[in-house]
């Protein structure tokens, strides 16, 4: 189990994305979609976290000012050399700033980073095929090249917890 800080997509990048991702599983390869859970959004994950108060990173999060680009253009498909692929978003200096001030603020309220999030290590991917196999990759890039190039308005920080894909507000609601 795991706690992300995401940021989301606009409605219409999120609809792009949930396409792309139904006429994958129609042609035969497992997405976010279908896998584990079935609960995943389209996201950008900027921190997943092993360890964890949950309390604790809101507040920190809650107080660290982030920078973060409103816009991000996702022009290519990447992969990982563990199979899962995934739409690659320019990098630019307001995602890599924005995600390293992610961590610091997570790393303060004593959460635990997984290795690939470490600022400087952090490769930015939104998922598509969590585990691609070679054969399927002619597939997986026709569809992509069909609907690229995307541009996705941000949405602001999200805490999911990756077992249940359950949202957690930055600001926890008062009841």
């Amino acid at each position: 189990m795991t706690l992300s800080v995401c940021l989301t997509l606009d409605a219409e990048a999120d609809r792009v994305v949930r396409s792309l991702w139904r006429r994958l599983e129609v042609a035969g390869v497992t997405t976010l979609l279908s896998h584990t859970h079935g609960h995943h959004v389209p996201h950008l994950t900027l921190a997943s976290l092993r360890s964890w108060d949950l309390a604790t990173v809101r507040q920190e999060l809650a107080r660290q000012p982030v920078r973060l680009p409103r816009v991000v253009h996702f022009d290519a498909l990447g992969m990982f050399r563990r199979s899962r692929c995934w739409l690659v978003p320019a990098p630019t200096p307001d995602l890599l700033t924005g995600q390293q001030t992610v961590v610091e603020a997570v790393r303060r309220g004593g959460a635990d980073l997984h290795r690939h999030y470490e600022p400087g290590q952090w490769v930015p991917h939104l998922t598509l095929a969590p585990r691609l196999h070679l054969r399927d990759l002619p597939i997986v890039a026709a569809c992509v090249y069909d609907v690229l190039p995307v541009t996705a308005t941000l949405g602001p920080l999200t805490l999911i917890d990756t077992s249940t894909g359950t949202r957690h507000p930055l600001v926890p609601s008062s009841a």
